[in-house]
């Protein structure tokens, strides 16, 4: 046990760090390998792999996960803004690598390989994009001869144009999303807001137009022609496990969906341990969210502020889309559920986001005093002259 008097640096992160916010992270990654053994054999199976491939390399995946997720949550707010102007320069570059040496899937080129494991840079470039949105929204306030939020719109424009390029439209809505809820947080004229709803509005009937897949995707989920077998399976599944599931390993309709250990995990859940686990699941997601998003509130400073949003935003977006298409409420995207779907690039990724976020949520009593004493001395002068 750590004791209150100790001042090392375990110490100092123990007593400030926002400990329910890890109980909740920690929760979701106890629950994405116990749900690998209900989603992933029977689809290690169908492929002629072991039916714990899936298991062992999710389990696997997860040991540097909270590894990275404990790390990074040391960090200062000073060093998180290098460590991710860092990782978002080496993941846009390695975007730009994919498009011409990546990996195709599904005629999209959105992985490299390394040393024979298989990358997304998509995934690392998100929580590095919304740091370094935050802190040029936060310059663009605290200087203005800075136009902060000018360059904020010239990179979402270059990270736009690559996700696009790959094409992945669902990481671009995403990304979208979470960039337009925080340049409206920084306090953006209303032209702007008209003016982007507008564009995003437009960039919705170009995808629909330019890209056959999407229109597909859509016109399948208004009105349900086509190949829906995938969307429909996921929906059978929860409606079968009813409140309380059919139990561990019990499920039979998980054994015909093709991606049920990634995009559709959330229905083998309904099915084998019942509503009553998704709805916790859901309220797991949505207590972080939630309780990110109060911190942000009560937070002073720009830059912490708009950085904690976007990451709660992101996360909770990525979640709500992806449980949206298991109970087909939106149209059918590739999209993980975060802790809980197979898949390294994402496990990793989101525990560098959420080790970014213990991190700025931390209780920094320093810099609680120098804001103190800073608003002491602009009153004295204030009343001095």
């Amino acid at each position: 046990m750590v004791s209150r008097v100790d001042r090392g640096p375990v110490a100092d992160w123990w007593w400030t760090i926002d400990r329910f916010l890890l109980a909740a992270c920690l929760a979701l990654m106890g629950l994405g390998i116990l749900l690998s053994f209900a989603a992933s054999p029977a689809v290690a199976e169908r492929i002629g792999l072991d039916s714990f491939h899936f298991v062992k390399r999710q389990a696997l995946f997860m040991v540097p996960a909270v590894m990275v997720m404990f790390a990074v949550s040391f960090m200062a707010p000073k060093t998180i803004r290098r460590f991710a102007m860092i990782m978002l320069g080496i993941s846009l570059v390695a975007m730009v690598g994919a498009l011409f040496f990546g990996i195709e899937v599904k005629g999209a080129r959105r992985w490299v390989s390394l040393a024979g494991i298989s990358i997304q840079p998509s995934e690392f470039m998100k929580p590095a994009f919304v740091i370094i949105c935050a802190w040029l929204f936060a310059e663009n306030e605290r200087r203005k001869d800075i136009p902060g939020n000018f360059f904020a719109m010239v990179l979402f424009a270059v990270v736009a144009a690559l996700l696009v390029a790959q094409p992945d439209l669902g990481q671009t809505i995403l990304t979208a999303v979470t960039w337009g809820a925080m340049f409206f947080m920084a306090g953006v004229p209303w032209f702007w807001i008209i003016l982007l709803g507008v564009l995003a509005v437009g960039g919705f009937f170009g995808a629909y137009t330019v890209f056959p897949h999407v229109a597909g995707r859509i016109d399948r989920f208004l009105t349900g022609e086509g190949d829906t077998f995938q969307v429909d399976a996921g929906r059978e599944a929860i409606v079968r496990g009813g409140w309380f599931g059919q139990g561990p390993g019990e499920g039979t309709i998980k054994r015909i969906i093709p991606d049920s250990h990634t995009d559709f995990i959330f229905s083998v859940t309904a099915e084998e341990y019942g509503i009553a686990l998704c709805l916790l699941i859901v309220l797991i997601f949505g207590f972080i969210v939630v309780r990110g998003l109060s911190i942000a509130l009560k937070e002073r400073d720009d830059f912490t502020r708009l950085a904690v949003s976007g990451l709660v935003i992101l996360f909770g977006f990525q979640s709500i889309i992806n449980m949206s298409v298991n109970l087909h409420l939106m149209p059918a995207k590739g999209m993980t559920l975060p802790f809980i779907s197979y898949g390294g690039s994402s496990l990793i990724a989101v525990a560098i986001s959420t080790g970014l976020l213990l991190a700025l949520t931390r209780r920094r009593p320093e810099a609680r005093r120098s804001a103190t004493l800073a608003n002491s001395k602009m009153h004295l002068m204030a009343s001095s002259t």
